[in-house]
């Protein structure tokens, strides 16, 4: 079987100084049945040269569903992948384009296409973990604990490792009298079921919450108040914490070596992998 290597094209990393061994495999398209336009089902690969069987974060860029690519998450790639930790960072479908659930079918598609190839890249399918930045870290969160998008695919939230919010959302209801209405449509009655807030359960992934001091402060409550509510529910591994002297960008943008979110980011994938072991 020639593996989808074959069709994407390899480039060595130019980002981390030469012996970090980080390879990229660009453009992958992980919906071959389809055409989306400009590259919208396509995805990028960021592997430590020379490893095996070592975990895989699939990222999910942020821009309210509406922009951003899979380049804006370039900087979380080399940095993941220089520390031993793959990464697979994911365009998808934005509005208004498309609408809700559109967004999330995409993200479900994609893990799914990681679960089932990432082996043919060193990397381990059963520490496969979801994480994003902003809409990116609201359609992580909606993929573990609405398990119907994943179940399309033959999947369930525990065939996650676990699942890593940056400055999301989780109450839909509340923003989307302000967003436009071709994100998630006019209804009201609609909103609560796009909304990952409504499907906290004990069972879940363990998840981690990481939002910044700088955040809008409806931003941060809606973090504090997922995370009460999973443990009300009975969720004991959910992680919540707050990083000092960032906003909203610049806890997504200044992810690097030795940052505190990268650090957060990876020490919650080793603690993982090595409880699962």
């Amino acid at each position: 079987m020639l593996l989808p290597l074959l069709a994407a094209s390899l480039v060595q990393l130019a980002g981390p100084p030469a012996g970090h061994g980080v390879r990229v495999v660009a453009d992958v398209d992980y919906v071959p049945e389809a055409a989306y336009e400009h590259d919208r089902d396509k995805l990028d690969l960021y592997l430590p040269e020379g490893r095996q069987g070592f975990p895989v974060v699939v990222w999910i860029h942020g821009g309210a569903v509406r922009t951003g690519s899979k380049a804006g998450a370039a900087h979380v790639g080399r940095t993941l992948a220089a520390a031993g930790v793959g990464m697979i960072a994911i365009n998808h479908r934005l509005s208004p384009q498309v609408r809700h659930p559109a967004h999330a079918q995409d993200a479900a598609r994609a893990v799914a296409w990681a679960k089932r190839h990432v082996k043919e890249y060193g990397g381990d399918p059963g520490a496969l973990f979801l994480a994003g930045h902003s809409s990116g870290a609201y359609l992580s969160a909606l993929l573990a604990l609405d398990g119907r998008y994943l179940a399309a695919h033959q999947l369930q939230p525990t065939d996650l490792a676990g699942a890593i919010s940056v400055s999301g959302f989780f109450w839909v209801e509340e923003i989307a009298p302000v967003r436009p209405e071709d994100v998630w449509g006019a209804d009201p009655g609609a909103w609560p079921a796009a909304s990952p807030s409504h499907f906290v359960r004990s069972e879940a992934p363990q998840l981690l919450l990481i939002y910044a001091d700088g955040d809008e402060d409806w931003r941060r409550s809606q973090n504090e108040r997922m995370a009460a509510a999973l443990r009300q529910a009975g969720h004991a591994r959910v992680e919540i914490r707050e990083v000092r002297d960032r906003d909203h960008l610049t806890i997504n943008d200044r992810i690097g070596p030795g940052d505190e979110v990268a650090e957060l980011v990876l020490g919650f994938v080793t603690r993982r992998v090595g409880a699962a072991r």
